[in-house]
């Protein structure tokens, strides 16, 4: 019997990527649409790629009726929430408008189970810790905004066409799959663990640390850090839930343990032998000093539990992606300066 599809926007991206193995392994059959604006081709190892633009509505129609998906998980989008203050309208346009064109055609090919890639974001500055899906929800920035304006859009498709929904709100992404055959590749780069591992294996440029007098044990910003391979099967549990019939509704992803910047420096310095060279910058807008997630949810509900998400794992996993594909990078580019 052949096995089901399933549509994964933006599958050609650093979680997207992580997802579609996952999906493989559990016996699906994943179908990456992305236009590779920021994913990569090579990541598409598990089921097709549809190079598409996820407004081209007549692209979607063929993609539907050729796969017949079961159901979409949506992790296309923008995510650079210090970029967003600066160009608002690009978040806004692009994070709603891909998902809009999606769940339409949803409506017109008939799946109606979907999974949403959303953000701690969403929350905004917290005023208790942790964070609880209950939580207010008050963005501070214009990603958090468009996010949360997504997960509005999902509610208002359920009351118009019975679409049903999961949205998941990631804290903060990390880490490599374990197996070493995908990563983290963001160009640029705006996560804090791939460039503090660059910062101190490749000792070009220092990095930037933004903010030295958040309310926190060392004045640096506290997050809550999630192994990018659990977030691959919180997706595969909540598309599940989805499919036996589950009811909308948001779920956090983290590890509900918070750690500051520099508790993250201290741990690369021990994993790598190398100490992080820092320059010290004023904070950047719309950065919470503190997030860390209440999973309780997570757990009763999908029955997820993260198993990889211990920080000196996902630095270590990190650390190994960041080695093989520099090395990667250096033969290829040795063979082209070398040529035929």
């Amino acid at each position: 019997m052949a096995a089901d599809s399933i549509l994964v926007c933006g599958g050609a991206g650093y979680i997207g990527s992580h997802v579609c193995k996952a999906l493989e392994r559990a016996g699906y059959r994943p179908v990456t649409l992305d236009d590779l604006s920021s994913g990569h081709d090579w990541a598409v190892r598990w089921g097709p790629l549809e190079r598409v633009e996820l407004s081209d509505a007549t692209a979607l129609d063929r993609i539907f009726r050729t796969y017949q998906p079961k159901a979409v998980l949506h992790l296309a989008g923008m995510i650079d929430a210090a970029a967003s203050v600066q160009v608002p309208e690009v978040y806004y346009l692009k994070n709603l408008r891909s998902l809009a064109a999606v769940t339409a055609a949803m409506r017109r090919h008939g799946p109606t189970n979907l999974v949403f890639s959303s953000s701690a974001a969403v929350y905004g500055a917290p005023q208790d810790l942790p964070i609880g899906e209950d939580h207010p929800l008050a963005p501070i920035n214009p990603y958090g905004q468009s996010k949360l304006m997504c997960e509005r859009l999902l509610a208002d498709c359920e009351t118009a066409f019975g679409l049903r929904s999961v949205s998941l709100r990631y804290f903060n992404a990390a880490g490599a799959d374990p197996e070493g055959e995908i990563g983290e590749a963001h160009h640029p780069e705006t996560h804090l663990i791939p460039l503090a591992l660059d910062a101190a294996l490749r000792p070009v440029q220092p990095l930037l640390l933004f903010g030295m007098d958040h309310p926190t044990a060392d004045g640096t910003a506290l997050r809550d850090y999630v192994h990018v391979s659990d977030l691959a099967a919180a997706h595969l549990a909540a598309m599940r839930y989805l499919l036996q019939g589950g009811k909308s509704l948001p779920v956090n992803l983290g590890s509900g343990v918070g750690y500051t910047v520099r508790q993250v420096l201290q741990s690369v310095a021990r994993i790598t032998g190398r100490d992080v060279p820092l320059r010290e910058e004023k904070r950047r807008p719309g950065d919470p000093p503190r997030l860390v997630a209440d999973i309780s949810r997570a757990k009763a509900v999908l029955g997820w539990e993260p198993e990889c998400s211990d920080l000196d794992n996902m630095i270590t996993t990190a650390a190994a992606w960041l080695t093989r594909s520099t090395s990667d990078q250096r033969g290829r580019d040795q063979a082209f300066h070398q040529g035929p």
